[in-house]
């Protein structure tokens, strides 16, 4: 799955998808997708990406407390 650095608009592809939509985790492991060659994989705050097409990640893989609203 492809998201995007909010800060850097370049696009990260994550490695892992369970961690993606575990609030528990704050972080995913993901790579830029930057340049012809492949880059190392590195931690992302799930706060600092969103979906291309410019819309945030949904409050349940964010927020651990997202029942409590």
């Amino acid at each position: 799955m492809l998201l995007q650095d909010k800060q850097t608009g370049q696009l990260v592809e994550i490695r892992d998808f369970e961690a993606l939509i575990s609030p528990l985790k704050p972080t995913v492991a993901g790579q830029l997708q930057a340049g012809e060659e492949e880059q190392e994989p590195e931690d992302f705050k799930k706060e600092q990406l969103l979906f291309p097409s410019g819309e945030s990640l949904p409050r349940c893989w964010i927020d651990e407390n997202y029942k409590d609203s």
